[in-house]
């Protein structure tokens, strides 16, 4: 079949503006899927990382919006396989203009000394650990929100409270670098806690535990839940990749809607491809009796027409897996809800499986047509007036 590679490519190309409109079809077509694609996989078949894996989160069972006592560390603490526990709430606030998306961010209360040993990846200079660990009103963010927001060691953030009644006036004292989860702003709950009323003291949002082991993950999130099952604040406990995913199902069931847009344009292309090979077949039924004439068997008319199909659909592919790649760059640099988006790009597996889809539309939206004309006796094609 190689050796009819040279007439599978002319005859690809003997009506140019109709397989070039096809390819820009095919190409936009799978730049969509390859996007959803990437989406889908960033968010639910990635990896978590080393770090992320010896992580896990203790929530109010209800809801993020239910606070639970301090007092739950040292039970926390006392379960085989934990290493450290730390508590982080949710601060929120007001950073100058609310209206800008480039002044939202996560800001969150800490006990300092707490996350840098749970967060061991984050990587900061020891001059500027040693200061924040000093200072109350001290802040750590990480590099990338440094950079995005113009900051330096030294700077001044104020943050007016909306959650919680507190203004915060937070000089940043260190900047870190990760991996991940690298656009947070981190200060000392102390700050937080001395600005409350007694009746809002001692509550926190979620307790961050470090794990010896990725093993000891799921035993330890069991027992934390039967501990707490029967108090007045049961918890919720998960890894830390779970109970970020979690943040995303509050936009409904996205997985369910990747899923379903993937399908519905894998459909279309279908239909524009079969349109296009069924018009291309339609218009050369003489010329195939003339090849029967000339000796060329059925299969490999059959396999002419499917490698011309393939042909345009692969090109189609690659151009829009190309443009899918610099979609993704565009979702990168703009504002993300999720630490996913923020490294989103088309990995090897997600281009391999856009071309794979690119191959059997090809082939399937010309198998028909092309086993129709395979078929064709050589009477009847030279008789046709198509």
């Amino acid at each position: 079949m190689f050796r009819y590679f040279p007439l599978i490519l002319k005859n690809s190309w003997r009506n140019r503006r109709r397989t070039t409109l096809t390819i820009l079809s095919i190409s936009v077509s799978l730049c969509l899927l390859g996007v959803l694609m990437a989406i889908y996989h960033a968010f639910y078949m990635s990896e978590a990382s080393p770090s992320q894996a010896l992580r896990l989160v203790v929530r109010h069972k209800v809801s993020l919006t239910f606070a639970l006592p301090q007092s739950y560390r040292e039970n926390i603490r006392r379960i085989p396989g934990v290493k450290e526990v730390g508590t982080q709430s949710w601060y929120g606030g007001v950073y100058k203009d609310k209206r800008d998306p480039q002044n939202m961010f996560a800001r969150f209360a800490v006990e300092p000394e707490k996350i840098l040993v749970i967060r061991s990846e984050m990587q900061i200079p020891d001059d500027q650990k040693a200061a924040f660990l000093r200072d109350r009103a001290g802040a750590l963010i990480g590099r990338a929100l440094a950079d995005k927001l113009g900051l330096h060691v030294g700077d001044k953030i104020a943050i007016q409270g909306d959650i919680y009644p507190v203004n915060l006036d937070l000089t940043v004292r260190a900047i870190y670098e990760a991996p991940v989860d690298d656009q947070n702003l981190y200060f000392n709950r102390e700050y937080l806690e001395q600005g409350l009323s007694e009746r809002r003291r001692g509550m926190i949002g979620t307790f961050y535990v470090l794990a010896d082991s990725a093993e000891s993950v799921p035993r330890i999130a069991q027992a934390v839940d039967d501990d707490f099952r029967n108090s007045p604040y049961p918890t919720k406990t998960e890894s830390e990749r779970a109970f970020a995913l979690s943040f995303i199902g509050f936009l409904g069931n996205v997985k369910a809607l990747l899923l379903i847009i993937s399908g519905a344009v894998t459909f279309t292309i279908l239909l524009v491809s079969a349109n296009t090979i069924a018009m291309s077949v339609r218009e050369r039924v003489r010329e195939v009796g003339v090849l029967k004439t000339l000796g060329y068997t059925p299969g490999i008319i059959l396999g002419v027409i499917l490698g011309e199909a393939v042909a345009i659909s692969f090109i189609g592919g690659m151009i829009g897996c190309f443009l899918a790649e610099l979609l993704c760059r565009v979702v990168r640099h703009g504002p993300a809800f999720s630490d996913d988006l923020a490294r989103l790009s088309l990995v090897p597996s997600v281009v391999v499986a856009c071309l794979a889809v690119a191959v059997t539309i090809g082939l399937v939206s010309s198998f028909i047509p092309a086993w129709s004309a395979s078929q064709t006796s050589i009477l009847e094609a030279l008789r046709s007036s198509e």
